[in-house]
């Protein structure tokens, strides 16, 4: 009895969050420009405009330009964070981890509005991709080091000491050694950060200057009903893309654990 309770109560939980992802592929290939059934036909033009679209392109642009700089800088201090954390205790080592990981419990209309302020009347500093580049690496890197953690926990200190005893340097033995063994979880941290930064709407709304990311650029679609089904087109692109790359960066954090000799307990897909 336990178990088919729990059983339903999964398939309800899964039907609430993925069945409004599941409207997006049918009126994106509906023809009427009415977001309502019945359904008018099929067509694909809704995805043919996206390519016609000058300003989504820009848009677009700049997201991507966002999120390969966030993940870039995010990853690096994940690694110096999640490197010190694999290390010997030293002192206020938890305090400082639960502060760096403090982003992940704030919400995100604070960190916003926090940052707006201390950006323009404390720095005076004009917004603009670089603005949004630093917030999304503030969001991001508490995830990269959850995920980088486990790849340096997973690796046994007794290789680092045998390269040191060899004649490496602490430099060399990390280089040589210890980043081989964790470009799986490097690769992984890089993606979740990636698809965080593309997706983030909340911050990048407040941050941007006169180019706005795709998020800003879809939610001013939405003003004008007869551009909600090049939306739905474009959100379909969109929910294929994160699924692929969360795909991937799963399958390269098993491939880490793999590497390293440990059982998978379950990940993040």
């Amino acid at each position: 009895m336990k178990g088919s309770g729990l059983k339903i109560y999964a398939i309800a939980y899964l039907l609430f969050l993925y069945a409004p992802i599941l409207l997006l592929p049918i009126f994106a290939f509906n023809d009427g420009t009415i977001i309502a059934f019945p359904l008018q036909g099929f067509t694909t033009k809704w995805f043919g405009e996206l390519w016609t679209n000058k300003a989504l392109h820009d848009a677009v642009g700049n997201s991507l330009f966002i999120a390969m700089m966030t993940a870039i800088f995010a990853t690096l201090l994940g690694v110096c964070a999640a490197r010190a954390g694999a290390m010997a205790s030293f002192p206020g080592k938890k305090g400082i981890t639960g502060f760096i990981m403090l982003p992940l419990v704030l919400p995100e209309i604070i960190v916003a509005v926090s940052l707006l302020i201390v950006l323009r009347q404390v720095l005076d500093m004009q917004l603009s991709n670089w603005t949004i580049i630093m917030a999304h690496v503030l969001i991001c890197t508490p995830f990269s080091i959850a995920i980088l953690n486990g790849a340096f926990q997973n690796i046994d200190p007794a290789l680092e000491e045998a390269a040191l005893d060899l004649g490496e340097t602490r430099w060399s033995a990390f280089r040589l050694v210890i980043l081989p063994l964790v470009v799986p979880g490097i690769i992984s941290s890089m993606l979740i950060s990636f698809t965080i930064s593309l997706d983030e709407f909340i911050i990048a709304f407040f941050l941007t200057g006169s180019n706005p990311t795709m998020p800003v650029y879809i939610w001013g679609l939405l003003r004008f009903p007869a551009s909600l089904p090049v939306v739905m087109a474009l959100g379909t692109l969109l929910v294929t893309l994160s699924i692929v790359l969360l795909a991937t960066a799963e399958y390269f954090r098993r491939r880490g654990l793999a590497r390293a000799g440990i059982k998978d307990s379950g990940g993040f897909l």
